[in-house]
Parts: structure tokens; C-alpha cells; sequence
């Protein structure tokens, strides 16, 4: 479950890094930065999504 949550964390940075990339750099083209976005998006709701059936499953549990 860590190599996933991390996976997926890094693959956001990663996403927000070609955006900023993009932002840049590419200022005759926004499709890029749009397309960056649309997946720092849905990385970022598999990460909440995983999270939340890790934590219904019992895979994960709270320290409080």
C-alpha cells in the first residue's frame, strides 16, 4: 500500500513539475498545460479514491 501511495504521489509532482514546465515555456501552446492538469486531477482522485478503500478495508488504519 506505501508503493502505491507514494507512486502516486510522485507521479503528481511529476505532473505538477511539466506543468509548471509548460507554463514556462509553451505559452503559444495552453493544450499542454490543460492536458497537465487534467492529470494532476485524476491522480489526485485515485490517491483519495485508494485511500478511502484502503481505509474501508481495513488495509489501512487511523493512529488516532
Amino acid at each position: 500500500m506505501k508503493i502505491i501511495v507514494i507512486g502516486l504521489l510522485a507521479a503528481i509532482i511529476v505532473s505538477l513539475g511539466s506543468g509548471l514546465f509548460f507554463l514556462t515555456k509553451e505559452r503559444d501552446d495552453p493544450t499542454k498545460l490543460l492536458r497537465s492538469l487534467q492529470i494532476r486531477i485524476a491522480l489526485s482522485i485515485t490517491l483519495v479514491v485508494v485511500l478511502v478503500l484502503a481505509w474501508q478495508f481495513g488495509w489501512i488504519e487511523s493512529s488516532v
